[in-house]
């Protein structure tokens, strides 16, 4: 008997896991945090594993919306986060496909009556072997599966969230890079016109309450870079944020964006809305819980059958070897299981609701996302046609003071009207840019990847069809 609880005892720590402790250090895991570069050996590999084959140049000279994109999914905490819920769903379908485990019960006897020479020992040994019925174990699995791909399907959702904050946080930091230089330019043609004003009033050419005007211009304008320089500082900030750096990292990196207009013909509403239903992240990942809502009805109506216990067992009886064979199962007859497959249905239909509801969110986040592109675009058209002329008209000033026929403060205020004019401008591009990334993430599609479908969207479902 001894021998058998040895190998008994074997047996069960065969294959068994080990816990290895992994604690954390809220100082090293810190510290690996701000000695995040965009530089980093990783982030190449990452990288090179994305694009097929190694960056030309390392670091890059210039990064772009599409490059700080891929290093915002390297070093994004939320992406991981939603990466990790990722794998624990994955685990949790070998879980679900796992087979129930026998059980081994050992009952000792002892007869204190027992003849002279007969073994008073009565040991018994008992085996209860689980089967399920009904397939409950695919059922799970397949439920497994659902949640499974839900939450992957819920990790490029979060990606789409990182490339949204990261597209605006630059077009931020690129609109106050911008904002500094025009109102840089305007500060020095102000204290420009300034000082020539002010030769003018020693000479008594204009009186000493012409250049309050001009004071409080430059005031103001000295205020506006002052305001500027800090919003930059702080767009830097947010771009770190969203990349998961700090703004250290930032500091030596040379970012680029274009401002320029995306395209010229209006947007209707309905165009990608359909793509959209259907094949956004949040949808898929909804419909993915809808289908786990469904596998566990059927997994609730399946356990109206009982599962079978088969019980073999073993006695050794004062020297004779006595078997037994037993089978057991559940009786339903108090309950077949009613309550929880009413929970089930409940719950698919709860989730069927929230279906309608998200797709009706995305309709409206569409609507409402096309509508703002457009009304952008085109006031940032209007304010376009105006800066031209306020260009040409300060390039016709500028042409006239070489001709002689104007002198330089004249120059100077057509420079600070065109420079104003550039101010409003750079408004309405900011304007329609974040409109833009308001339309690719209602979208899920990237306008300068996607161009087809803002531009030709009837030629694309004619391709489609093909």
């Amino acid at each position: 008997m001894n021998k058998l609880t040895c190998l008994i005892a074997a047996l069960a720590l065969v294959g068994c896991a080990r816990f290895q402790s992994k604690p954390l250090s809220p100082v090293e895991s810190g510290d690996r945090l701000v000695a995040r570069r965009l530089d980093d050996a990783g982030l190449k590999e990452f990288f090179t594993r994305s694009a097929g084959h190694a960056p030309e140049v390392w670091p890059l000279p210039e990064w772009d919306l599409n490059s700080l994109t891929l290093a915002a999914f390297y070093f994004q905490p939320s992406l991981e986060v939603a990466r990790a819920q990722w794998r624990v769903t994955q685990a949790g379908v070998k879980s679900a496909g796992e087979r129930p485990n026998p059980t081994l019960g050992l009952t000792p006897g002892y007869n204190t009556s027992a003849p002279s020479g007969v073994n008073p020992w009565m040991p018994f040994f008992n085996l209860d072997v689980p089967i399920e019925t009904a397939g409950k174990r695919g059922k799970r699995t397949v439920e497994a599966q659902h949640l499974a791909e839900s939450a992957r399907w819920n990790v490029v959702a979060v990606a789409w969230q990182v490339r949204r904050a990261v597209r605006e946080s630059l077009v931020e930091f690129t609109v106050a890079e911008r904002r500094v230089d025009l109102l840089t330019a305007q500060v020095a043609a102000q204290e420009e016109a300034m000082r020539l004003q002010r030769q003018r009033l020693a000479a008594g050419a204009v009186a000493a309450a012409e250049l309050t005007p001009m004071q409080v211009a430059l005031s103001k304008a000295q205020l506006e870079l002052g305001d500027a320089i800090s919003q930059r500082a702080q767009a830097r900030v947010r771009l770190a944020d969203s990349l998961g750096v700090t703004a250290v990292a930032l500091e030596v990196v040379r970012l680029k964006f274009a401002l320029e207009e995306m395209s010229a013909r209006e947007l209707n509403p309905v165009e990608g809305c359909a793509l959209a239903l259907r094949g956004r992240a949040d949808i898929r990942g909804a419909l993915a819980e809808y289908a786990a809502t469904e596998d566990e009805l059927r997994l609730q109506i399946a356990k109206q059958y009982p599962d079978v216990h088969l019980n073999p067992g073993y006695q050794f009886d004062q020297g004779e070897n006595k078997w037994t064979l037993g089978i057991t199962f559940e009786l339903p007859v108090l309950n077949q299981n009613r309550g929880a497959i009413a929970e089930a249905e409940a719950k698919r239909a709860e989730h069927a609701a929230r279906f309608t509801e998200l797709q009706a969110k995305v309709i409206s986040e569409i609507g409402s996302a096309v509508a703002a592109f457009n009304s952008c675009r085109q006031t940032q058209s209007t304010l376009a046609v105006l800066a031209a002329a306020q260009k040409s008209q300060c390039e016709s000033v500028e042409q006239q003071f070489k001709a002689g026929a104007v002198d330089r403060l004249e120059v100077l205020a057509a420079r600070i009207e065109s420079g104003a004019a550039a101010l409003v401008q750079l408004d309405a591009q900011w304007k329609l840019q974040r409109a833009a990334g308001a339309l690719e993430a209602a979208w899920q599609r990237p306008l300068d990847v996607n161009q087809s479908l803002v531009e030709s969207p009837q030629s694309e479902r004619k391709g489609s069809s093909k």
